[in-house]
């Protein structure tokens, strides 16, 4: 993406995205994104003359750092690289040694392209010393810098997926009788039971006046995002909540899904999660050893107090006891008394002032400007780092790398045979 400071235009090019599918027959996906990104940089480095044409400060590179020895090899510009949470760690199935070994030159892989960057940046203090406690050499060559991500905080008029102004975002019917919100993806990872187990252990006739709205991704194609709900609803039924499913907001509005005490809303777009916000008494955040979390601010910036997990980077975000409240997620009995504060056990006035906190911590902390002027500081200090030491790219440094990968692909294809009649991989390949 280039900027161009004195016109404010911006120029968006795609690239890599023409040869290599995402996957293949479904799994490979790792292997895919590695080919993908490499295509992107042959293409601008050999195939065409955009990258000499280009001449870029600074290389911004996100989440995958397969690419950056042969990106290195190519340009004398310094290269950014922002490491969201180890991609080894992310992977799933290791269980099986058909997993361990598929994954074992990708994990490699991952550490020795890193040392490649000039800089690293991670998502939060939490994943900084998650970083260096999985790779301590990379730790100790490289100065780990921490970048959070931000949230539009200005107050333009925002559209949803299919356009449509959000301005008129009021609160739905239920705000009346106090609505506890949960927004993440159907995911067995987020923990959204924690949400049912702590809403179930309210008071009856706390409860009654009260509502659990479960909103998040879904998709149908994803199994784990079907079953994840079936059990959701399952777990509802067996504590003795009245519960529906929407799919979208005439069907949540229904009257026959008024009395429900437990509602699911699947795929939520962009407007309905304002209306939802600006109906929250509360927003219970269920995942334990989050890398950052987004919707604690989404929901902090339009006032609503936050109930989080003690650890991870929602520690970073919510303030216990001025912006939210912080509890262990073993101590389910801790989030049914917070969510009893919300519900009327404090006076509303002194949860408006948590809301209030809420927003300001955001727009001083976790806004726009402040991930540009972070990010501007670290690109100037390379820029400035360059001109001392000029880089001279090394062709035994372009040789290697084209070994490893050509000894990945290899490795890959080896495997094939044995992967095709083994279960059906995770997503995350």
């Amino acid at each position: 993406m280039l900027t161009d400071k004195m016109k404010g235009t911006l120029d968006v090019r795609v690239r890599g995205n023409t040869i290599v599918p995402t996957t293949l027959l479904g799994r490979f996906a790792i292997l895919c994104a590695i080919l993908r990104q490499l295509h992107l940089i042959l293409h601008i480095a050999f195939f065409t003359y955009e990258l000499h044409d280009l001449v870029p400060d600074v290389f911004f590179v996100d989440q995958l750092s397969a690419g950056l020895p042969l990106l290195k090899s190519q340009s004398s510009a310094p290269i950014f690289f922002y490491c969201h949470f180890p991609d080894l760690l992310l992977a799933q199935g290791r269980a099986r040694w058909w997993k361990r070994a598929y994954r074992l030159p990708f994990d490699t892989l991952e550490q020795w392209s890193m040392g490649f960057a000039d800089a690293i940046a991670v998502n939060s203090g939490f994943t900084k010393q998650v970083v260096a406690r999985t790779w301590p050499a990379l730790a100790r060559k490289r100065e780990l810098k921490v970048v959070y991500p931000c949230i539009d905080t200005s107050d333009k008029k925002k559209t949803d997926e299919d356009g449509d102004k959000t301005e008129d975002s009021a609160p739905l019917p239920w705000k009346n009788t106090g609505v506890i919100l949960s927004i993440n993806r159907f995911e067995r990872k987020k923990d959204v039971g924690l949400a049912i187990r702590a809403f179930a252990g309210l008071p009856k006739a706390r409860r009654k006046a009260a509502k659990l709205v479960i909103a998040g991704g879904y998709d149908h194609r994803v199994p784990e995002n079907v079953s994840y709900h079936t059990e959701l609803v399952a777990l509802a039924d067996e504590l003795g909540l009245r519960n529906a499913t929407a799919t979208n907001l005439v069907s949540a509005l229904s009257p026959a899904h008024a009395d429900a005490e437990v509602l699911f809303l699947q795929s939520v777009p962009n407007r309905l999660k304002e209306m939802l916000l600006a109906s929250a008494q509360l927003l219970v955040y269920t995942p334990s050893n989050e890398h950052f979390g987004i919707v604690p601010l989404e929901a902090m910036l339009r006032g609503v107090p936050v109930l989080a997990a003690n650890n991870g980077g929602p520690t970073e975000t919510v303030v216990d006891g001025v912006t939210g409240w912080l509890r262990d997620p073993s101590d389910i009995s801790a989030w049914s008394e917070v969510m009893g504060k919300a519900l009327g056990g404090i006076k509303q006035p002194q949860l408006d002032e948590m809301g209030r906190k809420g927003a300001e911590r955001v727009k001083a902390k976790f806004a726009d400007v402040q991930m540009a002027e972070t990010l501007d500081g670290i690109f100037d200090e390379l820029v400035a780092r360059r001109k001392d030491t000029h880089h001279v790219a090394d062709a035994f440094m372009l040789l290697f790398s084209v070994a490893v990968i050509a000894g990945l692909v290899a490795t890959i294809v080896g495997l094939f045979r044995v992967l095709k009649d083994a279960p059906q991989a995770e997503t995350r390949g």
